[in-house]
């Protein structure tokens, strides 16, 4: 069995989300806001888990408590999902409403062609969950 890496988060005020490890390996994030802390945060947390990441992690971003994305956000997000390590990660993103799945859908688009993450958008959380564990040749 594969041994799970720390996690190395710790909450800091400020910073409008949280993020816990999946019994799988892989990490749920909640976000409450996407302020600059918040997305600086964020980035720095993304960059160093994607350091040594050589296998799929399955992660699930909560975003339905989040209206919209500010620019600066999806231009830190497209940046993040750029990273080649990033072809390991399979993420769920549960939204509540358009205008945060558009930005998705601008992110996932924007990102370099054959290193971003496997991105699937919802508003149903089971369904999130549903997908995440899902063998990967049922990943259509």
């Amino acid at each position: 069995m594969t041994e799970i890496k720390p996690l190395h988060w710790k909450a800091e005020p400020g910073i409008g989300y949280t993020v816990v490890r999946r019994a799988d390996g892989g990490m749920h994030y909640t976000f409450t806001d996407l302020t600059d802390a918040t997305v600086k945060h964020w980035q720095e947390f993304a960059h160093e888990h994607l350091l040594d990441a050589d296998r799929l992690t399955r992660n699930m971003y909560d975003l339905r408590q989040v209206e919209s994305i500010p620019e600066i956000a999806v231009r830190t997000a497209i940046e993040v999902n750029s990273d080649p390590a990033a072809r390991y990660i399979r993420l769920a993103v549960v939204v509540a409403n358009d205008t945060v799945a558009n930005a998705i859908r601008e992110i996932a688009a924007l990102a370099l062609a054959g290193t971003s993450a496997a991105i699937k958008i919802f508003t149903d959380i089971d369904e999130a969950e549903a997908w995440l564990v899902r063998p990967l040749d049922q990943m259509a």
